[in-house]
C-alpha cells in the first residue's frame, strides 16, 4: 500500500471525515536541501515525503487549530516516524469555511 493510501485509510478510520483530500506535494520540493544519514543531500522531488491534508470532520468541532493538528499528527505518528517529512494540514469542522 502506498503512503498516500495508508494516510487516507488512517484518517478515514480516525475521523470519519465528510471530506478528505490527501495531496502528494513531494514534487514541489525538488531541489530543497536536507540532511540524510548525516550527509547533506538535495531532494529530487520523487517519492511520498510531503503531503497536504484537507479534511472536514465532525471530530474537529470545538477543537482549537493546534489540537486539530495534533490529532492528525497523532493519527499519523508511525508514518512520521518512518520518514514522512512534511504535512501541511488544513482541518475544519462541518460548516466552517475552507479555502478549498
Amino acid at each position: 500500500m502506498s503512503i498516500q493510501a495508508t494516510i487516507e485509510d488512517k484518517l478515514n478510520k480516525a475521523f470519519s471525515p465528510e471530506r478528505l483530500a490527501v495531496l502528494n506535494e513531494s514534487h514541489l520540493h525538488a531541489g530543497h536541501h536536507h540532511v540524510d544519514g548525516g550527509h547533506e543531500a538535495v531532494f529530487d522531488g520523487s517519492g511520498e515525503t510531503h503531503f497536504r491534508i484537507r479534511i472536514v470532520a465532525p471530530a474537529f468541532a470545538g477543537m482549537s487549530r493546534i489540537d486539530r493538528h495534533r490529532a492528525v499528527n497523532d493519527a499519523l505518528a508511525a508514518e512520521l516516524k518512518a520518514g514522512l517529512h512534511a504535512l501541511a494540514i488544513e482541518p475544519a469542522a462541518p460548516g466552517e469555511a475552507t479555502r478549498w
